[in-house]
């Protein structure tokens, strides 16, 4: 498994623009080399996250190579705000997944 985090600052304002972006997955199926994916919101700040599990490197990597732009990248994007990406592997996990 590989767990993907975008990170940003976005503006209160702009925190609407953030959720119903990322809110229109709610209402899609997600691709079956996405085991979930979370949206988090730093208590009290405006850092924001975007935090997605893939089933395997390959996988985000095939993702990766069929998108212009990934979804989450123009989440970030229609609030106003240019995330950073960190890649990491999991290295051992409790739960379903």
């Amino acid at each position: 498994m590989i767990v993907t985090m975008l990170e940003a600052r976005v503006a209160s304002d702009r925190e609407a623009d953030l959720e119903a972006a990322y809110g229109t997955k709610l209402t899609d199926e997600l691709p079956p080399m996405i085991l979930g994916t979370f949206l988090l919101h730093e208590s009290g700040g405006d850092l924001w996250r975007i935090v997605t599990v893939w089933r395997s490197r390959e996988e985000l990597d095939a993702y990766r190579a069929s998108v212009e732009t990934p979804a989450g990248v123009l989440d970030f994007r229609a609030a106003g705000a240019e995330p950073s990406l960190t890649v990491f592997d999991v290295a051992t996990h409790i739960g379903p997944w």
